[in-house]
């Protein structure tokens, strides 16, 4: 597969870069909303619209918005699209948005959504920028929802909410616990490690030059080693 191809953007948010698991954003909502399949599924959908529905409207603006003022435009953007999602969500699936509560509203400083806004969208082409949007929105969904399934399953012998009747008697309540969401969440992040072994690209995905506080980072250190 050719790198920087669109089928290479679509792809790698699945694995290499799964957000979740391989670049670890998000965090919050991958362990508070994985109590059940349900919630997971659906975060996941919400945070999905709302990164292609950004990423897209970001990328036409692109050469229009001040670089001094992007990270406002960024966040106004965003929360723009989470107001539509939340609505609705409260509009035809209330009973998914009372499981999400408000996690639905924190999608706007979600650090998935806003780094793929800062590090691509605002950087490249709409159709490209939509496709890193689907990509990623489908790792991180895939990711709450493993992670959900583990823990509802074995946690409260459920499946979505329907009971399962043979794991009753064997429910591991640890699991459903936010330390057994951690624990989970470890897991899976080292099976990632396993597969991919080792080469995702967490150092070339982080770095002062991709950082919006990079100057103030810069000037602060040179600062404090003038007064040294």
């Amino acid at each position: 597969m050719k790198k920087g191809s669109n089928l290479d953007v679509l792809t790698r948010g699945v694995l290499k870069e799964n957000p979740a698991l391989v670049l670890i954003l998000g965090t919050c909502p991958t362990l508070a909303t994985t109590k059940t399949v349900d919630g997971a599924f659906g975060m996941g959908i919400a945070a999905m619209l709302v990164l292609i529905c950004s990423n897209v409207f970001i990328s036409l603006l692109r050469n229009i918005i001040p670089d001094t003022m992007r990270i406002p435009c960024y966040i106004v953007i965003i929360a723009g699209f989470v107001t539509i999602v939340k609505l609705l969500v409260q509009a035809y699936m209330p009973d998914l948005y009372t499981t999400l509560g408000v996690y639905l509203d924190l999608i706007t400083v979600n650090c998935i959504i806003l780094g793929r806004a800062e590090m691509f969208a605002g950087k490249n082409p709409v159709v490209k920028s939509a496709l890193d949007g689907v990509g990623m929105g489908i790792g991180f969904t895939i990711a709450l929802t493993m992670m959900a399934v583990i823990r509802e399953v074995l946690g409260n012998a459920t499946f979505a909410g329907t009971p399962i009747p043979f794991l009753q008697n064997y429910k591991i309540s640890f699991l459903s616990q936010a330390p057994g969401g951690l624990l989970v969440y470890g897991l899976l992040i080292a099976l990632v490690y396993i597969v991919t072994k080792g080469k995702a690209p967490l150092k070339k995905s982080f770095s002062c030059a991709g950082c919006p506080n990079a100057a103030h980072c810069h000037t602060a250190c040179t600062e404090k080693g003038d007064e040294a």
